[in-house]
């Protein structure tokens, strides 16, 4: 989990620099949480996080606004001398005086948004829990099909671009080709996207690179996605026992989350694109409830069969 530069925040949410005293390079926001700090301008410290974003609306500056100058100044003080990352006014609410003059003091960055208090908050959560969430790459294919993002792993070779290509082509739409960043946003959703410099490129061996979004349209190309399901290619081993009836459920653990997976012996004929599909149809029955093999063994043995 790397630290999320200050400024970065500024520009995401087009804030208004109130009071900026050059340390934008040097502030870094390192915890997702945020705090509205009126327990604090009270008086009451204990369990206070100094390293989160603090945020003023129409309680803490309805509240302020009663008091005389030296006692909102002192309140105020008491604040700023945790050190904290910044101070976000909220509704376009006006900075006091003695609020400038302790941001001074301790050289605390101040901004201004108009959006409402709650409404802010919610989304820079939102954002904070991406950017700061712990992360990690892995070689592979994101791809979303009938909504599900599918992760497609394999060896070099084993034809995962060649999958993703026909898929897209069926009107399913890409997120990453080859190298796959990997964001744990809560414990239970894992979110991938692509890096930047390769995003809505994919690579054909004995083509090239193509641009799947120029070729095909901005509909066939997605940002990021949940990662719902993972697909593990890999070549036929005439040795191995692949599964026949789908009864046992596999996995794949990231970050600590465990994703359910197949895997998907590869070889001549067989068209991995409708297997693709109707794999994440299947996962979606059986999110829904239902399961086919399952069924399967119900009919044969009964219900009650384990």
């Amino acid at each position: 989990m790397a630290p999320l530069n200050l400024k970065t925040i500024v520009q995401e949410f087009n804030l208004e620099i109130v009071a900026d005293y050059g340390r934008f390079e040097d502030i870094v926001v390192s915890v997702a949480d945020v705090t509205r700090p009126g327990l604090q301008l009270a008086g009451y410290f204990d369990h206070f996080g100094a390293d989160r974003i603090q945020v003023f609306g129409n309680m803490e500056t309805a509240f302020l606004s009663r008091l005389s100058s030296e006692d909102r100044l002192a309140r105020l003080d008491a604040l700023f001398e945790k050190g904290i990352p910044c101070l976000i006014l909220t509704r376009n609410h006006e900075a006091s005086p003695e609020l400038i003059r302790c941001a001074q003091k301790y050289s605390i960055p101040v901004l201004r948004t108009e959006q409402i208090t709650a409404q802010f908050i919610s989304s820079l959560v939102k954002f904070l829990n991406v950017e700061l969430a712990p992360r990690t790459s892995m070689h592979g294919v994101l791809i979303e099909v009938y909504g599900e993002g599918i992760l497609i792993l394999g060896e070099s070779g084993v034809g995962k671009s060649e999958t993703a290509l026909e898929v897209v082509k069926r009107g399913h739409r890409l997120i990453a080709d080859d190298l796959v960043e990997i964001r744990r946003v809560s414990d239970t959703t894992l979110l991938g996207r692509a890096p930047e410099i390769i995003r809505h490129l994919i690579e054909i061996r004995g083509i090239g690179i193509l641009d799947v979004k120029e070729l095909y349209g901005v509909s066939s190309v997605k940002m990021q996605e949940n990662i719902h399901f993972v697909i593990n290619l890999e070549l036929w081993d005439e040795k191995k026992q692949y599964e026949r009836l789908g009864v046992h459920e596999e996995t794949t653990d990231i970050l600590g989350i465990s994703v359910p997976s197949i895997t998907i012996p590869v070889r001549p004929g067989r068209n991995l694109a409708i297997i693709v599909e109707v794999a994440a149809i299947n996962f979606r029955q059986k999110s829904m409830g239902y399961n086919a093999a399952k069924a399967l063994t119900d009919r044969v043995f009964g219900p009650n069969f384990k």
